[in-house]
């Protein structure tokens, strides 16, 4: 008996890397899956569904005695990703457990930017996120409005750009930062209907990040940044026994921990009257005196 064993759960972005290791994962706890892949390259160019890799992992899984869908969503696109989750609950009956996963790089100093290499990468980080979010909890509320015993499960995937930020990578890190309180503002809102959100920020070799961080896989050694090493927390948070929900976890080989979001620091105050400009750069070093060091900007 596996952890998920029964569950629908979709998994987007799942044709490589770390949606691969996922959906293998959840396949392997007994899960059946929507395997999501639109077959684009590193940037996002030259979508090709019909040769996306999703068909080879749907092979392993169904190799492995599971059940697997391929489907092509573009997850960004509000019609097709309610077409995505409507897959799953026609297959099978139901939907589960949503994996938010998709999504490519277009990095670039702010100063550089373009405007299409900002608008593509948030909208399929962010946008890539709530609209398969949303279009499940649109089949999950009715369930629950109709009376039945919902128990889903939403993961999102941030990232330590979006936490910490990171030079060069400022649209994908304001996306996965958005995407970290997607969590808590979704997790606060969607627990009525027995839905619990959580979120992984991931430190693993993938096409993103290979060549930027990381060389080769080691030979014949322990792989701590290997993609499959952030599943078993992925599955976890998508699976029946996760109880905790609106909280985001880091995860790389052998090791988590959960993160904070901002937090009020020490408040100055001048009493029942207007602070005067000549006070606030002593209140404001005040309060950064009394407040925890940020963590550093990755690459600064």
């Amino acid at each position: 008996m596996g952890s998920c064993d029964g569950r629908v759960v979709i998994v987007t972005g799942a044709g490589r890397g770390l949606g691969r290791a996922h959906a293998l994962a959840y396949a392997a706890e007994g899960a059946h899956l929507v395997v999501n892949d639109l077959g684009v390259g590193r940037e996002g160019q030259d979508p090709d569904v019909e040769s996306a890799p999703a068909h080879d992992v749907v092979a392993e899984i169904e190799a492995m005695g599971g059940e697997a869908i391929v489907d092509g969503a573009d997850v960004a696109d509000w019609d097709q990703a309610q077409a995505m989750v409507a897959a799953a609950v026609d297959r099978w009956g139901r939907l589960d457990t949503l994996v938010c996963n998709a999504g490519f790089l277009r990095d670039r100093m702010l100063a550089n930017m373009s405007e299409e290499e900002w608008d593509s990468v948030t909208r399929v980080h962010l946008k890539g996120h709530f609209a398969p979010a949303r279009h499940a909890i649109a089949h999950w509320r009715d369930r629950s409005k109709a009376g039945e015993d919902v128990d889903a499960r939403v993961v999102m995937t941030s990232s330590g750009a979006g936490l910490m930020g990171s030079l060069g990578q400022g649209n994908y890190a304001a996306a996965k930062a958005g995407i970290a309180l997607l969590v808590v503002q979704a997790a606060a809102e969607w627990g009525r209907y027995g839905v619990r959100v959580n979120g992984v920020a991931p430190d693993a070799r993938t096409r993103m990040t290979e060549g930027l961080f990381y060389g080769d896989a080691p030979e014949d050694a322990w792989d701590e940044n290997d993609p499959a090493n952030v599943s078993p927390l992925m599955v976890w948070l998508g699976s029946d026994d996760c109880d905790v929900t609106g909280r985001v976890f880091e995860a790389t080989g052998g090791q988590l921990n959960v993160c904070d979001g901002w937090q009020h620091g020490p408040v100055v105050s001048v009493g029942e009257r207007r602070m005067e400009v000549a006070e606030v750069g002593e209140a404001v070093h005040r309060s950064i005196a009394g407040a925890p060091e940020p963590a550093p900007v990755f690459g600064s």
